[in-house]
């Protein structure tokens, strides 16, 4: 199974690349986390939020691959667990369906994009800066894995 996560950003510093690479080699071979980084739309004073989040939808969009589970991080997306992620991995793997994951840039997802998901997941009314966004993300992932393989990697 494939999870690919689709984001809007710069370049991200190579603590952030590091972390991301530390947990994406723990998954096994079968449960490959990629990411694919659309860049930032050129900001200046005249553009305006909206049209930013939708010149960056639609390069996310164009990414997508229609078979997969589209999921939004959103802030008024479900709150999840780390238990309900892994219930949720667990779904997700015994679907045999690849994952996508769309993560907007400063000003959030485009209304297409969220349109896009059948799902809005929310990391939690913290506003979180990208960076952190990934390492969140893949050490999350990491650890429902662990969860549904009954690793002691997860210690409620």
């Amino acid at each position: 199974m494939r999870i690919t996560v689709h984001s809007v950003a710069g370049k991200m510093p190579r603590w952030v690349d590091e972390g991301v690479a530390e947990y994406s080699k723990r998954l096994p071979r079968e449960l490959r986390l990629e990411w694919r980084t659309v860049p930032l739309a050129r900001r200046s004073s005249r553009t305006d939020a909206a049209s930013l989040r939708q010149s960056e939808g639609e390069a996310l969009l164009k990414g997508l691959h229609r078979d997969d589970l589209c999921i939004a991080l959103d802030l008024s997306g479900k709150l999840w667990s780390t238990e309900d992620l892994a219930r949720q991995l667990d779904g997700w793997m015994m679907q045999g369906q690849g994952v996508q994951l769309l993560v907007g840039g400063p000003d959030g997802l485009s209304s297409d994009c969220l349109a896009a998901a059948s799902q809005r997941w929310s990391l939690g009314p913290l506003t979180l800066p990208h960076p952190l966004v990934r390492i969140v993300l893949a050490e999350q992932l990491y650890r429902a894995w662990t969860i549904t393989i009954g690793h002691p990697y997860h210690r409620a």
